[in-house]
């Protein structure tokens, strides 16, 4: 059997997507972004793959977030993306804000990761030629390196954008100086910093504790939060011991020592709070994150359409009383 021509679904910016404005751009972004990290890359079957892409796009999901060395392995994220743009989504290019990162280890010796204006400008050109594509809407530096000065690393970026391989630029996992600096060179050379990418969920607060928020804020950039689930201690997965086949056995990322008496009491407890508002402790939580304006959009790993069509169900509720807040942040105290 061939599958048929891919044709979006024709209610897709109708069917319940919020769009969030980026900061101060032209930018929206929607509530909810797909993250290609795990489960895109050579390891799983291309059908599951572009199945995910294909319901997320149909269900108004316009922002794909990868990165160089997304996978496993790596790059093959970003080639599973490609065979996606080159078999469905070309027509659609201009619907689409796609993304790529790099900073990360991609490939040995001594120019295959960190700041650099060479590893920046040769992992631009692997991954648009692994994607299919002319240009990523926004490029990131995928984190700070403390060696590399770093005006090296955002004139790359500004020059990435004059040559028209992105069109915007943005930061992720940078500290807060380093994030003002980047702020303030950037500004100055009329390339504003579009979005600031951080690990932000109701266990780690970071971005909240170190002022990464409101700096991006005042500096009219966006923030998206990745790891929104927290690798999914955040879910119902872990209510009852760890599941066989669950990324906590695995060990994997997530490590069994994480899940401590104290963390299974909270996650517990949250998820009454969850169970109260009629959602699940996975939609709660990224419910959580859309909760007020500081936050432009979350991205979430899926494994399956299913799981991608729950996740989607917390942006039908964003909205907490004083009440669940508080009680929420007793139970992480």
């Amino acid at each position: 059997m061939i599958n048929p021509v891919y044709s979006p679904a024709s209610d897709r910016y109708a069917g319940g997507m919020k769009f969030r404005r980026c900061g101060k751009s032209g930018i929206l972004l929607p509530e909810i972004s797909l993250g290609l990290w795990h489960n895109f890359g050579d390891v799983n079957t291309f059908a599951n793959s572009q199945a995910m892409a294909h319901y997320a796009f149909d269900k108004g999901i316009t922002h794909f977030d990868l990165a160089n060395n997304y996978g496993p392995s790596y790059g093959s994220a970003e080639e599973t993306f490609g065979e996606i743009m080159k078999k469905s989504f070309m027509p659609y290019r201009d619907e689409l804000f796609i993304s790529t990162k790099a900073g990360h280890d991609m490939w040995p010796g001594p120019y295959g990761e960190w700041g650099s204006r060479k590893y920046l400008m040769n992992s631009l050109n692997q991954s648009l030629k692994r994607m299919n594509l002319d240009y990523v809407d926004i490029f990131y530096s995928h984190r700070f390196d403390p060696d590399t000065p770093l005006e090296e690393t955002l004139q790359t970026l500004v020059d990435i954008v004059r040559q028209g391989k992105a069109l915007y630029v943005g930061i992720s996992k940078y500290p807060a100086d380093a994030a003002a600096f980047a702020y303030k060179y950037l500004e100055e050379r009329d390339v504003h910093c579009l979005l600031y990418q951080g690990r932000y969920n109701i266990f780690n607060r970071e971005p909240e504790e170190e002022g990464i928020l409101q700096q991006a804020k005042e500096n009219g950039t966006g923030f998206i939060a990745f790891s929104p689930l927290a690798q999914g201690l955040l879910t119902n997965r872990y209510l009852n011991g760890i599941p066989q086949d669950s990324r906590m056995a695995k060990g994997n990322f997530l490590k069994k020592e994480a899940l401590t008496e104290e963390v299974l009491k909270q996650i517990k407890a949250l998820n009454e709070v969850a169970a109260r508002r009629g959602q699940t402790l996975a939609e709660m939580a990224l419910a959580w994150l859309l909760k007020d304006d500081l936050v432009t959009s979350v991205i979430i790993g899926a494994s399956s359409v299913a799981q991608l069509a729950d996740n989607l169900k917390a942006i039908e509720n964003t909205t907490f009383s004083a009440e669940e807040l508080e009680e929420i942040e007793k139970i992480m105290k």
